[in-house]
């Protein structure tokens, strides 16, 4: 039965999760070069206003997303991620609507998110683009980079 913590942070000194947001960085790392990946490692999640939640199968971690402030009502969706084993099961659709239903709850009007325009991630924007979201310039600090795609939602 799969759960999702909403403990805000989740517990980012937990060894299951730091494994997993490790394995999250090197799934991404033959995608692109270094300066076109754009996850946050486990400091970057500890950042003040990052909101972190983890999707668990039978007490087993199968997922994360996380949201991070941008400017006033706009936030960027951050580490989603499935575990190999358990995609195409759900856990990333229900994430999604975690964090987002979230977002609505506490007033924020838009949710941008960067992903890579590579093979690799068509499951990605495929979830993305089912959930509404549709392609924008890039955000925030982000500058055009044809190793990403830009996605945004108006809440």
């Amino acid at each position: 039965m799969l759960t999702i913590d909403d403990a805000g942070l989740g517990d980012p000194a937990d060894p299951e999760l730091l494994d997993f947001l490790r394995a999250h960085l090197d799934d991404l790392a033959p995608t692109a070069p270094p300066e076109s990946r754009h996850a946050l490692d486990v400091e970057g999640l500890r950042q003040p206003g990052i909101r972190m939640w983890v999707a668990r199968d039978e007490g087993r971690l199968v997922g994360t997303v996380a949201l991070a402030p941008l400017e006033p009502g706009h936030e960027e969706l951050k580490s989603m991620r499935t575990s190999p084993e358990s995609r195409g099961r759900g856990v990333g659709g229900s994430l999604l609507r975690h964090a987002l239903a979230d977002a609505r709850a506490r007033g924020v009007t838009r949710v941008s998110l960067e992903t890579g325009s590579m093979e690799f991630f068509v499951p990605a924007r495929s979830l993305y683009r089912g959930a509404g979201f549709a392609e924008c310039p890039p955000f925030g600090s982000y500058v055009e980079d044809p190793n990403s795609t830009f996605l945004t939602l108006l809440l």
